[in-house]
């Protein structure tokens, strides 16, 4: 069977399976009633909450000390955390700058070599800063037919959409076109290519680089990237997506590195501490540096600062989703303070979150 011959196959099976499920009645999440932690910080962050949601974990931070609340979760339930990896792929550039094994200023050509499949193509122009900022011109996604069969399958299938190999992530960055280069415009693709360029550049995998130099030196012992669906932990939980339905797990393969990471609330509460306190791997990559385009709002490498218009005061903060999971991630760093909201249903909690940096405890 051709390549095209099975795409083909492949989206008229999905096709199928979103006529059935359509006839079928999803179940409408509602926030658990079995609350653990923190009395005080349930009470706060309840009302705060976007519906729908079920099993919400959240961390407070203040001045070093962590205090944790769940509905229907605690602080060692496990979660997808979405574009929330992000923040740890540009800590591994911030910390392999701070080694001497690149800079900032490093091109896709000099990473890859003879790897370079055009070295006339612009992509071997684009610098790692470049993809950290979002700036570099590639697209959001892959735009080969391969990875859109695959995203519209798994999106209709309610699967992992993110199917490619490392290797396959390096070929659709190539392949892609570069367009607005230096203006700041989203891309999981982008991100997934820079990790992948900077495992290649360690000599190293990419889960092997997180373990190595940011989740073994921060005790992060329940934070993991599973790649395939085969090295999910036992007892790996699922998420719903905002209709109720039943998602599947997102691993990402050869992008993981724009969102494949697992965690929990302790472990989080163990990378944001480190951050506030600017101990943790790749700290530097949290300093705002390029215009995004929206007033008062700066990027650096991964992480959004916005300064609000009325306070003056300034929230560093990113946000995740996968089929059936959010995550949201705000700080205050002159405060010292910090809010993580994790979630087992695909509904932002960007506003929860940041109305409890704002308001406090």
């Amino acid at each position: 069977m051709s390549k095209y011959r099975r795409m083909t196959v492949a989206v008229l099976a999905a096709a199928a399976v979103l006529a059935a499920g359509l006839l079928a009645a999803p179940w409408t999440p509602r926030l658990s009633t079995q609350v653990s932690g923190d009395a005080a910080l349930a009470e706060a962050v309840r009302p705060l909450l976007q519906k729908p949601a079920d099993a919400v974990s959240v961390a407070y931070l203040e001045n070093g000390a962590v205090r944790f609340a769940g509905f229907g979760a605690d602080e060692r339930t496990e979660f997808e955390i979405g574009s929330v990896s992000k923040t740890f792929t540009a800590a591994l550039l911030a910390d392999a700058v701070e080694r001497g094994e690149v800079t900032l200023e490093t091109t896709v050509a000099e990473i890859l070599g003879p790897e370079l499949r055009d070295p006339e193509a612009e992509i071997g122009t684009v610098t790692l800063a470049e993809l950290a900022s979002h700036r570099s011109g590639l697209p959001r996604l892959a735009t080969d037919p391969e990875a859109l069969v695959s995203l519209l399958a798994g999106t209709v299938l309610h699967r992992d959409p993110y199917t490619a190999s490392p290797a396959e992530v390096l070929e659709q960055a190539q392949s892609a076109s570069v367009g607005g280069r230096g203006t700041m415009a989203y891309s999981n693709l982008g991100y997934a290519f820079l990790g992948q360029l900077l495992a290649k550049a360690a000599g190293m995998e990419y889960t092997d680089l997180l373990e190595q130099r940011i989740f073994e030196p921060l005790g992060m012992k329940d934070t993991y990237v599973p790649m395939t669906a085969d090295n999910l932990r036992a007892g790996a939980p699922t998420g719903r997506n905002a209709s109720g339905l039943s998602e599947g797990a997102w691993t990402g393969n050869g992008t993981a590195p724009m969102g494949g990471i697992r965690s929990t609330a302790a472990d989080m509460s163990l990378y944001l501490r480190a951050l506030l306190a600017g101990t943790a791997p790749g700290a530097g990559a949290l300093e705002p540096q390029w215009d995004t385009g929206e007033d008062g709002e700066q990027v650096g490498l991964a992480w959004f600062t916005q300064v609000s218009s009325s306070s003056g005061r300034a929230a560093t903060w990113h946000n995740g989703q996968t089929g059936g999971f959010s995550s949201m991630v705000a700080m205050d760093r002159e405060a010292g303070t910090a809010v993580l909201i994790l979630s087992n249903v695909a509904v932002g909690q960007e506003e929860a979150a940041l109305a409890l940096l704002k308001e406090g405890l």
